[in-house]
């Protein structure tokens, strides 16, 4: 119950003291704030008492914004399915003279939460398809805790393999030369290590032209980076809920969910990795401030998770030589968000390994803003990420 008082402390914190006050529409991101930290709560009190998992209830929210596929004037859109997994399509219905491109989204959601049927992802995913005159797919994998690491991933490369095939392009028109990767959150994760694996095998002739990473969360290896610690209490995401739902991705074990919130949950042998995610060599000097770089303790778990030394989990902690095939990227950050190193790192390494890369780094920005583009919470923010996305792909697409 400690753990719940202190969720309870964060709470009051965040409400009182003002962590929200150099972002955008401060008062609306402080409403987003506290309803999220009471949800935290909430379902924190829920499973202590034995009523639900953690993730449950947050779970039961996310899908009461699920949309059916309502095609418009301008797009068809239909749920299918591709190699059984669930996709949403959007198909612009305008005739075309020549293919058109494509863009695969992956939706965010700590591996847990989440469906492109949403209606703010709906909605990206819908002015994508009818700006782009572009075929949109919309991935719902598979998600934690029933269907833990690697079934996710699993599930996104499996569409992705057959999207890829030269008779599904060719189905839907598309231009084999023009296909984009997206993701928000931990879909930026699940894109950014399927980009790696597709571009660095060699029986895949169909590759992807550009990524499209949206405040992604790149590794699990170094949880402790200046951002971890400057926005621990959010705004929006907060560490703890960070920790609580990804752990969920990779076991039921509650001893990793406290290793982590300590940081001291790698195992032996991946001393390694910590030179790809070091925070002192390779984030901006701007961003680095007074934080001192401490690495961090290994071995201290009982049950050594090898599980974690997988850089499907951590696409940032990649060898330059992996990172050297990947194609243009774009890359969007946000100032006020525990994930905001992790996309300036890999800014930094991609450039260092000769990538393309375009970055747009939202000073007045929060987690998670795409999703609150739509009523009953509407942020100009989510608005600004969207516009520059869209405008990014029909530029470089």
């Amino acid at each position: 119950m400690g753990e719940l008082g202190s969720q309870g402390d964060f709470f009051w914190h965040c409400i009182l003291m003002g962590d929200a006050e150099n972002v955008d529409e401060p008062w609306k991101v402080r409403i987003v704030d506290a309803v999220v930290k009471t949800t935290s709560l909430t379902a924190m009190l829920f499973e202590n008492i034995g009523l639900m998992g953690y993730e449950k209830l947050f779970s039961t929210l996310v899908k009461l914004d699920y949309t059916q596929p309502i095609s418009d004037e301008n797009v068809t859109v239909m749920d299918t399915t591709f190699t059984d997994i669930p996709v949403r399509l959007y198909l612009p219905k305008r005739k075309s003279e020549r293919q058109r491109p494509a863009v695969i989204f992956i939706h965010g959601g700590a591996f847990v939460l989440g469906s492109c049927r949403q209606s703010p992802l709906d909605l990206l995913n819908r002015l994508t398809a009818n700006k782009l005159d572009a075929v949109v797919v919309g991935v719902d994998y598979r998600l934690a805790p029933q269907y833990q690491f690697p079934t996710p991933y699993e599930d996104v490369i499996s569409v992705v393999k057959f999207f890829l095939e030269d008779k599904t392009l060719a189905e839907y028109g598309v231009d084999p030369t023009r296909i984009c990767i997206s993701g928000d959150s931990s879909g930026g994760t699940l894109a950014a290590g399927v980009v790696q694996q597709i571009q660095n095998d060699p029986e895949f002739k169909n590759k992807f032209k550009a990524q499209a990473l949206i405040y992604p969360g790149l590794q699990l290896v170094d949880i402790s980076m200046p951002s971890h610690q400057e926005y621990e209490h959010g705004p929006v995401l907060s560490r703890n809920m960070a920790i609580e739902l990804g752990c969920l991705y990779l076991t039921n074990d509650k001893a990793l969910t406290q290793a982590m919130r300590k940081n001291q949950h790698m195992p032996h042998g991946s001393g390694h990795l910590f030179k790809l995610v070091n925070w002192s060599t390779f984030l901006p000097e701007k961003y680095r401030k007074q934080h001192v770089y401490t690495e961090p303790v290994l071995g201290r778990l009982n049950t050594s998770f090898s599980i974690l030394l997988d850089n499907r989990l951590s696409p940032l902690a990649t060898n330059d030589s992996q990172l050297q095939n990947l194609p243009l990227t774009y890359v969007v950050t946000c100032q006020h968000d525990i994930l905001r190193d992790d996309g300036l790192i890999y800014v930094s390494r991609l450039r260092n390994a000769g990538v393309k890369v375009s970055h747009d780094h939202m000073e007045d920005g929060v987690h998670g803003a795409l999703s609150f583009m739509t009523l009953p919470v509407y942020l100009q923010l989510g608005i600004r990420i969207k516009d520059k996305y869209i405008n990014w792909l029909e530029e470089n697409l």
